[in-house]
């Protein structure tokens, strides 16, 4: 494996990897840069072991985190392109902007992928779609796949799948936490203890979960099996919520 890590951006994702990274005792030497200085002490004081340079530096380590949002990856990759090694690999995390746009602003690099990193990579247990550029040298992409498979289950897939992904994948527990977060409290409300209500959501969460996807039963089939649906009456208006919200996003997020 390449010996040395940069993040250019230290936010939510960064910390992510880290913490992936750390659980599994991976060890390299790891640079991060962010425009916050205050985004970058507080990752310093959970992971001493980064430094954390300039953004010149960090793009010029061997592998490179493109960990930034997409409206302005673009400038920050003019500014940079210079910095970065015809060897190096550089990993983009965010989604809209995609291999060939990279290409254009880093043309001495050939190994360029993409990845689409799940929030539960915090515990190793991710669902993470990556893909390549076509001329992604293969032994170093070997060496990549055994590095991001530390966060947990990591594939390979075809570019203009990684959008969809996003939406259905990486998006996807912010649907629901809160929607957990008010069942826990409702819990409380009708008797339950804070740890009772906690492992009553949480058991039960785990099993409607596999009943759904691994009974063999059809999703009505499932659905049928509770008679009582109290907010049944609310669903099309969910599903409203759901088309509005998340296939306009999709179109905001598309390349």
């Amino acid at each position: 494996m390449k010996h040395s890590i940069g993040f250019i951006g230290g936010g939510r994702i960064t910390k992510i990897l880290l913490q992936a990274f750390s659980n599994k005792n991976v060890k390299f030497n790891s640079v991060v840069t962010d425009t916050n200085s205050e985004v970058t002490s507080r990752l310093k004081s959970i992971y001493p072991f980064i430094s954390v340079e300039s953004a010149s530096v960090a793009a010029a380590q061997d592998i490179v985190f493109i960990s930034l949002h997409p409206p302005v990856i673009m400038d920050t990759l003019e500014q940079l392109k210079n910095n970065f090694k015809s060897s190096a690999t550089v990993i983009s995390l965010a989604p809209k902007i995609n291999i060939a746009k990279i290409s254009l602003k880093l043309g001495q690099v050939k190994n360029i992928a993409r990845l689409i990193p799940n929030a539960t990579s915090y515990i190793n247990d991710g669902f993470n779609p990556v893909c390549f550029s076509t001329d992604f040298n293969r032994e170093e992409k070997n060496s990549v796949m055994d590095l991001l498979k530390t966060m947990g289950h990591t594939f390979e897939v075809a570019e203009e799948k990684l959008e969809s992904y996003a939406i259905v994948s990486a998006m996807l527990p912010t649907y629901f936490w809160f929607q957990w977060k008010y069942m826990e409290e409702i819990g409380i409300q009708t008797g339950l203890t804070k740890s009772e209500s906690e492992e009553a959501v949480h058991q039960t969460l785990l099993a409607a979960i596999n009943l759904m996807y691994t009974s063999e039963m059809k999703p009505e089939e499932v659905i049928d099996l509770i008679p009582v649906k109290p907010i049944g009456e609310h669903e099309s208006q969910i599903a409203e919520i759901y088309n509005t919200k998340l296939l306009g996003l999709f179109e905001k997020i598309r390349p």
